[in-house]
């Protein structure tokens, strides 16, 4: 992805982040990426209690003129607002905060202990640092160093 291309999410973030917030969302994370030739600027939002399919329009239309104003985006594209969903990413920290005793799948930009991928329980997040519980024991994992990470949603048997 070029640079000019990759400078689109964040000014997205910049412009819209104060307006879902005022009108009662919070902004998860933005996307912006090319499927089949269509580019789509995906916004996921959330609330307590969720997120329903008006509540996504509601946004849209509150964001969308305000985007084609300011002329971010040159081209054509297909604006999207969601729900995270069950696998929610975590991207903030107050995201790790309340993640903290649920299932989390982290990817790491560098190895950690030879490896990049973790899946665990996130016992606590203090210092900036992720201390995940699995299987093969335990691992502290830096902030800063997660390329991505989401919650792993678990079904009641």
């Amino acid at each position: 992805m070029d640079g000019k291309i990759q400078g689109i999410i964040p000014q997205v973030k910049d412009l819209v982040e104060a307006v879902v917030e005022k009108i009662g969302f919070e902004l998860v994370d933005v996307e912006y990426i090319s499927i089949g030739g269509r580019w789509i600027l995906r916004l996921y939002i959330d609330k307590e209690g969720g997120v329903t399919i008006d509540d996504c329009a509601r946004v849209s239309g509150e964001i969308g003129i305000l985007i084609d104003v300011k002329d971010i985006i040159a081209h054509e594209y297909v604006l999207e607002v969601s729900s995270p969903g069950l696998d929610r990413p975590l991207k903030k920290e107050i995201h790790f905060l309340e993640a903290v005793g649920k299932k989390v799948k982290i990817k790491m930009k560098f190895p950690v202990e030879g490896r990049r991928n973790f899946t665990g329980y996130l016992r606590e997040f203090r210092n900036r640092t992720l201390f995940l519980e699995m299987e093969t024991g335990e691992a502290a994992l830096p902030w800063q160093g997660v390329e991505k990470a989401n919650l792993v949603y678990e079904f009641d048997s």
